[in-house]
């Protein structure tokens, strides 16, 4: 894979961490589950067994997978400008249809979570919303029709 992927500091911890939990708590508890599987005598017929190491082989895609990202992770500066709607922005909008008042920040993929307010730039939203500034109008194109905003406010 290639290309940057930035996060914020918080991200990368999380990311580091989950790793940490793949390499060491999940690792032995699958060669403990591979193991018990095996004490039950004839691997080729065994079915715990199988899919324990198919169990196994998935962590071990999904470290392969995460030292990838972490690798080419580039923590986002604290110094970007807060009078433009960038990646790790804080922006609090009224939706002009309903009045209704909403605030998001926007974050990479790998951080997007939408139950925390946290979008991602490649969203129609998130994307929709980049390089705005405040007073700004924005109409984004979704599937279900277009939405209106007004950008109130930007900080970091």
């Amino acid at each position: 894979m290639s290309g940057d992927i930035y996060l914020t500091q918080e991200g990368y911890e999380r990311l580091v961490t989950e790793l940490e939990h793949l390499k060491t708590v999940k690792r032995r508890a699958l060669a403990k589950a591979i193991g018990e599987a095996r004490a039950y005598g004839d691997i080729s017929e065994n079915a715990e067994y199988d899919a324990a190491k198919d169990a196994q082989a998935h962590n071990e895609k999904e470290i392969v997978e995460l030292e990838d990202k972490l690798a080419r992770v580039r923590i986002l500066d604290k110094n970007i400008p807060k009078d433009e709607v960038l990646i790790g922005a804080k922006v609090k909008l009224i939706d002009l249809d309903t009045q209704e008042e909403l605030e998001y920040i926007l974050v990479a993929e790998l951080e997007a979570d939408y139950n925390q307010g946290k979008i991602s730039v490649n969203s129609p939203v998130g994307g929709g919303l980049l390089g705005h500034k405040v007073n700004e109008v924005v109409e984004i194109k979704i599937p279900a029709g277009t939405l209106k905003y007004k950008v109130l406010e930007i900080s970091r």
